[in-house]
């Protein structure tokens, strides 16, 4: 699981922070750099063909299993997609970068499913502490060699002026280092589960298309309808929640049309989806409601405060180098740390009550940096602050993949988990985005002190599902 961690975290970077840094380097415009966060979209809406992986076998490599062959495809093409992406200059042709990033964005996504349900399905709720630590800590591991390291090996092989050979040799490292996850794979063991897979494969993927379709249609209407509000206040925010509402809207139209005109069998949506969350809605009853209401908050005052963290420091004077060296390389450690303490924690004491103290800590430790606000400059400060608030993300982190693993049913083990971490950061996302204003209006000092008070509705819920629907 370290090692398929590693393979995880490895491409998300290349996909953001890495790729920005070579097209600005490139000398490309800024407005088309930000254009490539959309390469974005394929992590969070991965769950829409989770479906394939969990029902159609792969025609190659079928001995090695039905997890560990459709893992080795999707590793094989996402070094595909990183060469193809090396080999080509976003200087002379912007819009095959875009395509081949997009490749690596999708192709990553679907290795993320698929490690995901591999975790969950190989050992039972007692153990899954112990992998999902492991699993973060290989992670952020990757995501710091994707992110650091790549840079760190641009500035050893090249100068301050833009060199695409430079920028090629990374990459190709970079789809080089791809080889641990591969080996990974290669020398684990199928989870022992038996299966039953699609007879309708061909349906599979013509509504897997017709998916895409809905897709690229969400997206061309959120990108082509205008928030009329320039400054982020409420009217802002409800305005893009109608957004949001309007483009979900309009991709459902697409697929019911679709059904209504027979070009789209009902039974496949059926089975794909609504099936898992039928099956989740029966396991939990009534309570199904407040359950998909903590995944919706849990990471609530963790992910609105991190939006803020780098400007905070920047504006509180310390230099881009503390930055990086503290927050980005060191609380990478400290977050494995946390993230380790919370599968021993999970072993020892349970999922719920590691759940509470991870809650419990991550948003209070918002308060340290409600403290940072009102003193200097000082290093030491920064060092512990950023120390006590990656332990405790790490932890609270372990302890919720651990608590989605047990909600999790093993018949849908890949669309229903692809769905509740899609869940998880959609809300937080959304109003992070307006966390900019929230700082304009009430300084950092109260706004850090406000986002912590977001946590405390996550402890009763905890407390109250705990008593309820608990997972042991």
């Amino acid at each position: 699981m370290l090692m398929l961690g590693f393979s995880s975290g490895l491409p998300i970077l290349l996909v953001f922070s890495t790729l920005s840094v070579w097209l600005t380097k490139a000398g490309i415009e800024r407005s088309t750099v930000t254009l490539f966060s959309w390469a974005g979209f394929a992590y969070a809406f991965k769950y829409l063909w989770s479906p394939l992986v969990d029902k159609v076998s792969v025609p190659f490599f079928s001995n090695m299993g039905h997890r560990r062959s459709w893992l080795l495809v999707a590793q094989l093409l996402i070094i595909f997609s990183l060469i193809l992406t090396s080999i080509n200059d976003p200087k002379n042709n912007i819009i095959i970068t875009a395509i081949c990033i997009t490749l690596v964005a999708f192709f990553s996504a679907t290795q993320d499913i698929i490690i995901d349900a591999y975790r969950i399905e190989s050992v039972n709720q007692k153990f899954q502490g112990s992998l999902s630590s492991m699993y973060i800590a290989g992670y952020r591991i990757g995501m710091l060699v994707g992110g650091a390291g790549s840079l760190w090996l641009a500035s050893y092989w090249g100068s301050e002026s833009y060199d695409y050979g430079v920028w090629k040799k990374v990459y190709l490292t970079m789809s080089l280092l791809m080889l641990i996850g591969i080996i990974a794979n290669l020398i684990s063991s199928e989870p022992k589960k038996l299966r039953k897979f699609s007879k309708k494969t061909k349906l599979q993927f013509r509504f897997f298309l017709n998916i895409l379709i809905s897709v690229l249609i969400f997206i061309f209407i959120y990108s082509n309808v205008n928030n009329p509000f320039t400054e982020k206040n409420i009217l802002s925010f409800l305005f893009t929640l109608f957004k949001l509402l309007f483009c979900f809207i309009c991709s459902g139209l697409f697929i019911f049309l679709q059904i209504k005109l027979k070009f789209q069998n009902r039974s496949i949506i059926e089975e794909s989806y609504f099936n898992p969350i039928k099956n989740f809605i029966n396991k939990y009853g009534k309570f199904a409601l407040f359950i998909l209401l903590l995944i919706s908050l849990y990471r609530m005052a963790d992910v609105v405060m991190g939006v803020m963290a780098n400007i905070f420091y920047l504006e509180k004077g310390y230099s881009i180098s503390q930055i990086a060296t503290y927050s980005k390389f060191f609380g990478v450690f400290a977050t494995i740390a946390g993230g380790l303490l919370g599968g021993y924690f999970s072993m020892k004491f349970g999922t719920m009550i590691t759940l509470f103290i991870g809650a419990a800590i991550a948003s209070s430790s918002n308060l340290l940096f409600a403290w940072l606000a009102t003193t200097e400059a000082n290093i030491k400060y920064l060092i512990s602050v950023i120390t006590a608030d990656n332990i405790s993300s790490g932890f609270a982190g372990a302890a919720f993949v651990i608590y989605l693993s047990g909600l999790t049913s093993l018949k849908f083990t890949a669309t229903q988990y692809a769905l509740f971490s899609s869940i998880m950061l959609f809300l937080p996302k959304l109003i992070a985005g307006y966390s900019g204003s929230w700082v304009d209006v009430m300084g950092y000092q109260n706004y850090f002190i406000v986002t912590a008070l977001l946590g405390i509705p996550v402890l009763f819920l905890i407390v109250y599902i705990s008593k309820v629907a608990p997972i042991k």
